[in-house]
């Protein structure tokens, strides 16, 4: 009686204890496996990617820039139509320099880049004192625009259109200006502006 009672005990102890390593055994050897996979395909793909501090800096430009005005021209050829952009830029670095340039050309980003370079060629130095204030009022006429500009002290930028534009990037403070034609033309008004700044002489 007692030998078969001790033959099963023995063979319940026996498999109990070896079956629970080999089940446990390859879940744990898989598992590191795989996380391993996984982070030397993450290092890898870090490596690949391009720093986005290798960028080189922009270089700020010399002078303000403001477009007033872009438009689309189209040209009727034998072929067909041709389009073009023309741009007007104002430049300026509000210190006393401004000036009015326009390009054209089948790119925006060209039309841009002539536009910069006319308006550099036709730059104008202001006759202002050292507060940033003109030294009297100045009419004049130009195409089909007319305008006006006056020394406001005190009263700020008072001015409309791409005239302010002008004075602004120009760097002239307390100002009023006024445009007595109906002209909507953006570029005319601005380069009245310029003419009307041109005639400007410093008080003695």
């Amino acid at each position: 009686m007692t030998q078969p009672e001790a033959t099963t005990d023995v063979t319940s102890d026996a498999v109990v204890p070896e079956v629970v390593p080999t089940t446990d055994a390859p879940a744990a050897a898989t598992t590191p496996e795989r996380g391993r996979r996984g982070g030397n395909d993450a290092n890898r793909r870090n490596e690949r990617r391009p720093r986005r501090g290798a960028r080189p800096e922009r270089q700020k430009p010399e002078f303000d820039q403001k477009i007033i005005s872009i438009r689309r021209v189209t040209r009727v050829m034998g072929g067909g139509r041709r389009f073009s952009f023309s741009v007007a830029m104002v430049i300026g670095d509000r210190r006393g320099k401004v000036g009015v340039g326009i390009g054209k050309a089948g790119d925006t980003q060209l039309a841009i880049e002539k536009a910069i370079r006319d308006a550099k060629k036709c730059m104008i130095t202001i006759a202002m004192n050292k507060d940033s204030h003109l030294p009297h009022d100045v009419h004049v006429k130009y195409a089909s625009s007319e305008v006006m500009i006056m020394p406001a002290p005190g009263r700020g930028l008072v001015a409309g259109s791409s005239v302010r534009t002008v004075l602004e990037l120009g760097g002239v403070k307390d100002v009023t200006a006024k445009i007595f034609s109906r002209s909507k033309n953006k570029l005319n008004n601005a380069r009245a502006a310029v003419e009307a700044l041109k005639q400007l002489k410093k008080a003695s």
